[in-house]
């Protein structure tokens, strides 16, 4: 007999629902049966619950020194440079450290995933014998898991490709040495589980539980909807009609990425938040399709504290900052990229006149933040050299790049203890993305079309920007929605997927890593000189790592049965 202790079945708080008194009454250190557990659909649900727990579901995770779940040591593009503390800012593929160590995205998500497979699949293998009673819902529940075992394997398929695919929980006797299923077999079997699960959500005869017109009730925003489904589906799909998977262009494959998008479009649930620079700070918003839901968060500690706000905010470090090679992405007010010489662009002016999402992203020099001037510069003049309160090169802990991240930092939030607190939302899908990902799509298969500069354009209004000019070729608008995804979904964890999904790592990842030098000339005066970052801030990047490699413990272990990628 498997024991389930208690401490395993954690409840989700604020996203899934409140506990009930009884169960959490329970000695800890008492041994639950598995027998117990779905044999009371109060335990049963709980255990249903915590499949939600595997998922990832905060920021900058990948970044060095950014402990999430047991996942530190990597980094996430070149629109974000991690500053850790010993001052080595890049730990990745790309420095040969891909391989090794157990909190590297590489192994913690493998991982990670399959032990939320699992919890999946021990609650489907043991859905239809519950007693269900009306305050629990069986087939609500298995909805719920058959989305999660999709969206962990997602989190899988984009990283490895084909991987081990289990639809059953491996007993102790089970043979462990599986091969790895192929893409096409493990995009098949993603798929599957959504059409199950959407079938099952998008029934109109689940009453109070949940209804696809309303979806779940207060305090459990945070589950799988309609809406959910089809926004999994749609990325997935664009990823796999992208160039890493889709080396023919299959004009065919685009189309469906398309369609898949334009489903939730069509179902007029969504529509973008009217104010692009609050979208994670929102208790709700009709741009939100999945989110994470969690209380308000401080600056004490945890996340903002301790890895987003420096020490001269009162924070612990601030190692989460925007490179120029970001910086330079955000074109001028008036729609042209800063390398158009008919742009306005001034390099000794360069905060002026940008597109509004930069202001709303990325802290900078002399910008007024909390109150008082942001100071990152350095004055040459004076004996000993000077340094501005947020640029402190003694230190550790201050800014490499002369950034910080705007996005991830509501402004009321202080370092320390006693500040206010404030919300910041994981967003698991937002409707900007969707209108994104039918625009790509759509511009693959058909060109650029109407449709394609529509979409494109709503994200454009809703930021306060020109629409794209008329006339763009096919590559000209792929190469405007790419730039287009950098800026709208910045620090949210797209960008380095969208690199590995275009194959565009050997163009886009070793380019220089630059930042800005800031010296300050009079009390209000500056000089700005865009400065490459020392070598350890320098990237390398080969073809074979746009696929990561399967963990090598995994592979010593398999007695020769599971297979690396190449190059690996």
């Amino acid at each position: 007999m498997k024991y389930l202790h208690y401490t395993a079945l954690i409840c989700l708080g604020l996203s899934l629902g409140a506990c009930k008194e009884d169960f959490l009454q329970r000695d800890p250190g008492v041994a639950i049966t598995q027998d117990d557990v779905f044999a009371d659909p109060v335990l049963a649900t709980r255990f249903a619950d915590n499949t939600y727990n595997y998922l990832i579901d905060d920021f900058g995770r990948l970044s060095v020194l950014q402990a999430y779940k047991g996942t530190t040591g990597q980094f996430t593009d070149e629109a974000i440079f991690a500053e850790p503390n010993t001052g080595h800012g890049v730990l990745t593929m790309n420095q040969g450290k891909f391989l090794d160590g157990s909190s590297t995205d590489v192994v913690s998500v493998y991982t990670r995933m399959y032990q939320g497979i699992r919890n999946a699949n021990v609650m489907l293998a043991n859905v239809d014998k519950v007693k269900w009673t009306e305050a629990q819902n069986g087939p609500l529940i298995k909805a719920q898991q058959l989305f999660l075992r999709a969206f962990f394997y997602f989190e899988l398929i984009k990283r490895f490709g084909g991987v081990i695919l289990l639809d059953k929980p491996l007993a102790q006797t089970d043979n462990f040495d599986l091969p790895r299923n192929t893409y096409d077999e493990t995009l098949a079997f993603i798929l599957k589980d959504l059409d199950a699960a959407e079938a099952i959500l998008s029934s109109e005869s689940w009453g109070t539980f949940y209804t696809p017109a309303t979806d779940w009730g207060t305090g459990n925003g945070g589950r799988a909807t309609v809406g959910a489904v089809k926004a999994l589906r749609a990325r997935l799909l664009l990823m796999d009609a992208s160039p890493l998977n889709n080396p023919t262009n299959n004009a065919a494959k685009w189309q469906k990425a398309a369609d898949a998008a334009k489903s939730i479009m069509d179902m007029g649930r969504y529509s973008l938040h009217g104010q692009y620079g609050t979208i994670l700070n929102q208790a709700s918003s009709p741009e939100y399709i999945m989110i994470k839901v969690r209380g308000p968060r401080s600056g004490n500690g945890s996340f903002l504290g301790d890895f987003i706000i420096p020490p001269s905010f009162g924070g612990a470090q601030g190692q989460l900052n925007p490179t120029q090679n970001h910086v330079d992405l955000y074109e001028m007010a008036n729609g042209k990229p800063i390398t158009d010489p008919t742009s306005g662009y001034k390099p000794q002016d360069p905060y002026t006149g940008r597109d509004p999402r930069f202001y709303a992203n990325v802290i900078y020099n002399d910008q007024t933040w909390q109150n008082r001037k942001v100071a990152m510069w350095v004055n040459n003049a004076t004996s000993p050299v000077t340094f501005g309160v947020d640029y402190q090169p003694a230190s550790n802990s201050y800014t490499r790049t002369r950034y910080y991240v705007k996005k991830l930092w509501p402004e009321s939030v202080r370092g320390g203890t006693g500040g206010a607190s404030a919300i910041l939302n994981f967003v698991f899908f937002r409707y900007g993305e969707v209108l994104l990902n039918y625009a790509e799509a759509l511009n693959e298969a058909q060109g650029p079309v109407a449709d394609v500069y529509a979409a494109v354009n709503q994200i454009r209004k809703r930021a306060g920007m020109p629409d794209l000019p008329v006339g763009l070729t096919k590559d000209q608008m792929r190469a405007r929605i790419h730039n287009e995804r950098a800026v709208e979904l910045a620090f949210e964890e797209f960008r380095w997927w969208d690199i590995l999904r275009w194959k565009k790592g050997v163009e886009i990842i070793p380019k220089t890593i630059t930042g800005m030098d800031v010296e300050r000339l009079t009390a209000t005066t500056f000089k700005y000189t865009v400065i490459p970052m020392p070598g350890t801030y320098q990237r390398v990047f080969e073809d074979h790592m746009h696929r990561y490699p399967i963990p090598r413990n995994e592979i010593f272990k398999s007695n020769g049965i599971l297979k690396q990628n190449p190059g690996w």
